[in-house]
């Protein structure tokens, strides 16, 4: 995998601005000192293990989102790809599209395999001050395993979130 270092715990973490699925603007900005944000990067629309994945997200949503925390998921795919894959599947939180300047983000997070084109499953949860507080880097084949994610939101946020011993 040639991917530069994700980037570490306790960095601030990249500001973007993307197009998600539905043609809106959303960007990091947009929720600091509002909202923690989970940041799922995943290599391609329509793939099995991604679309697992997002599924798992899909179905327990409220594991992953909350009053205290957004989900974002970002792929290199286009706009229109992102469409047709959220509407097929029922994705109704926001996929980014990091299609042009190709692949910008992932490159700013460490995540992006240059040789395949594609970001890793990078998986990052940044807090309100938009402090990366967590993160999980799998290589392609390889399904993440949320686990530890619900119990470091349960850590940032001090509570009982559900799913938090998943």
């Amino acid at each position: 995998m040639t991917a530069t270092s994700p980037i570490q715990i306790g960095s601030p973490a990249p500001g973007f601005t993307l197009t998600t699925q539905d043609g809106d603007q959303r960007s990091l900005a947009e929720f600091a000192g509002r909202k923690n944000v989970l940041l799922v990067f995943y290599p391609f629309a329509f793939s099995g293990i991604c679309t697992g994945e997002l599924t798992e997200i899909r179905d327990h949503l409220e594991k992953f989102e909350s009053e205290e925390v957004q989900v974002l998921c970002i792929s290199c795919d286009p706009v229109f790809a992102l469409r047709g894959w959220a509407d097929k599947e029922g994705y109704f939180f926001p996929l980014l599209s990091d299609f042009w300047p190709h692949g910008a983000v992932a490159r700013a997070y460490g995540v992006f395999n240059e040789q395949r084109g594609m970001p890793s499953r990078g998986t990052f949860l940044i807090d309100r001050e938009g402090i990366v507080r967590w993160t999980l880097l799998n290589g392609p084949g390889q399904v993440r395993d949320f686990t530890d994610y619900h119990r470091a939101l349960a850590e940032l946020t001090g509570s009982s979130q559900p799913g938090a011993n998943a």
